[in-house]
């Protein structure tokens, strides 16, 4: 019952600036973050460069790319561009992190921790990495593991909401409910507008047999994410508690009309004697 976010952001390198002509035409087309295909672009023509360009340049350029190969979903291509920038500059943190996010894209969470490992051992302080290496943790079961580095992130970044819901998600799984409802009442007070964040927040006041505070934040998640097909779902499951059956049909409907295909909402109106 709740999702979390789960990715960073990616972050673009840039190049060192003094250049003119066709060459800084290739260099923008390669710094900028919008058009993948242009900076795929002019990126390639940096690193077909060779030893023309600095090495830094070049590691820049495959970072970049790597940048934009990951846009496109394309993260094959991704980790072999990062690869090809920490060849070139083994202790740039940020080409490892980003590595670890296209590891962790294709599934291989043991190879994005090892990323993650080596970001942090570069800079220690390095919340991001943290957090990713939190949420791989949290999803192979390893739980204390998990809430030790979102301690550390939080450390780092006390503003960040993003890490308290994530903590609070596994407080959650352990079934600490009250350390995961001060994680996600913290999130909100600092970004009131956090869908997921209610949606925890609600499962776990349900848990704790508070369903009215459980529908309350459900529909304040609904309120500020309308197509939420989680918050609807799990309003069904509470209204069905508090006895108010139409409502949690209504609830399953909305959230088959979002997304037709959910197995959760259609074996829901099942066991209500409701046809989908």
């Amino acid at each position: 019952m709740g999702q979390v976010p789960s990715k960073g952001a990616l972050f673009a390198f840039a190049f060192i600036a003094g250049v003119s002509g066709a060459r800084a035409d290739f260099y923008s087309d390669c710094n900028q973050s919008k058009d993948p295909d242009r900076q795929i672009r002019g990126c390639t023509q940096v690193i077909e460069r060779g030893e023309t360009e600095s090495p830094k340049n070049r590691s820049f350029a495959y970072s970049n790319r790597g940048n934009a190969y990951f846009k496109k979903d394309d993260y094959d291509r991704a980790i072999a561009d990062y690869t090809g920038a920490i060849a070139l500059n083994p202790d740039d943190a940020l080409a490892h992190y980003h590595r670890g996010l296209a590891y962790e894209e294709r599934g291989e969470l043991e190879r994005a921790i090892a990323d993650w490992d080596k970001a942090i051992a570069i800079k220690a302080d390095y919340a991001a990495a943290l957090n990713n290496r939190a949420i791989a943790y949290r999803t192979m079961g390893a739980l204390d593991r998990a809430i030790v580095d979102y301690n550390k992130a939080i450390k780092i970044s006390p503003k960040d909401a993003d890490y308290y819901t994530n903590r609070g998600e596994a407080y959650g799984r352990k079934g600490d409910t009250d350390r995961a409802i001060a994680d996600y009442t913290k999130a909100l007070a600092l970004n009131p507008n956090d869908a997921v964040a209610y949606t925890n927040r609600g499962t776990e006041y349900y848990r704790n047999g508070a369903t009215d505070f459980a529908i309350a934040d459900y529909n304040e998640a609904i309120k500020r994410k309308p197509d939420f097909v989680d918050a609807y779902i799990n309003r069904s499951i509470a209204y069905q508690e508090a006895g108010d059956i139409d409502r949690a049909i209504a609830d399953y409907r909305k959230a088959l009309q979002i997304s037709p295909s959910n197995q959760v909402a259609q074996d829901g109106l099942k066991r209500l004697g409701v046809t989908p």
